[in-house]
């Protein structure tokens, strides 16, 4: 299937390392929002814009594409946008060889598992999740469509984490633990107690620190 990359950022070198590497996909190039055509990107042709997607789609026989965006509510905005200017494209996964996929793990469209990931049996992971480098997602949780583990993340079995919901570097979250939508769990912490929606949190045991409005910046 021939695929394209959205977005043009350190996060989209990761992901072309993914493709490359699973090689399931043939990747033609990427599409950014403010690309100039003739611009390369890791060695990849930047095809042009998001407007230019049914025409770019259409030359090139793509049929699916993935969104490398870190932000969690960016990335769903730029998908919302590409589905209006093109319905039919679908969202294709990636998985990096190294990468660990239990059984019975549901892995939802557009979900990106980097190198040295790990999710262990009975996981569902929503659409355009990232499961960044070396975290760790254990048996039977959940993560919400939009959701991220960050490098280094680790959670314990049975965890949910809601949609759009950040868990930063390093974090701990000790198995049974909900957490909201729309949360983030700051670098280093340790989660032993549930958290609610739309908050930030912060240290060893995780306090909530602030909340935050849907949409706020968090990298």
């Amino acid at each position: 299937m021939n695929i394209l990359i959205i977005g043009a950022s350190g996060h989209a070198k990761v992901i072309i390392d993914i493709v490359e590497k699973e090689g399931k996909h043939q990747l033609v190039g990427l599409i950014d929002a403010k690309a100039q055509k003739g611009d390369t990107h890791f060695g990849y042709p930047l095809l042009g814009t998001e407007a230019d997607l049914p025409a770019i789609c259409k030359a090139h026989d793509v049929t699916a594409g993935i969104i490398a965006i870190g932000d969690n509510w960016i990335r769903q905005k730029v998908r919302d946008k590409l589905l209006h200017i093109k319905p039919d494209i679908q969202f294709a996964t990636a998985v990096h060889p190294t990468a660990s996929i239990g059984k019975g793990t549901q892995l939802g469209p557009g979900t990106v598992v980097m190198a040295g990931a790990i999710i262990n049996p009975d996981c569902v992971v929503g659409e355009h999740c990232i499961v960044n480098t070396n975290a760790s997602l254990d048996h039977d949780s959940v993560m919400g469509d939009f959701a991220s583990l960050a490098p280094g993340a680790v959670t314990g079995g049975g965890v949910n984490i809601g949609a759009f919901s950040a868990i930063s570097l390093g974090v701990k979250v000790i198995h049974g633990i909900t957490i909201g939508a729309h949360t983030v769990v700051g670098a280093g912490a340790t989660v032993y107690k549930d958290l609610g929606e739309q908050v930030i949190a912060l240290g060893t045991p995780a306090r909530v620190a602030k909340t935050r409005e849907i949409g706020d910046r968090y990298l």
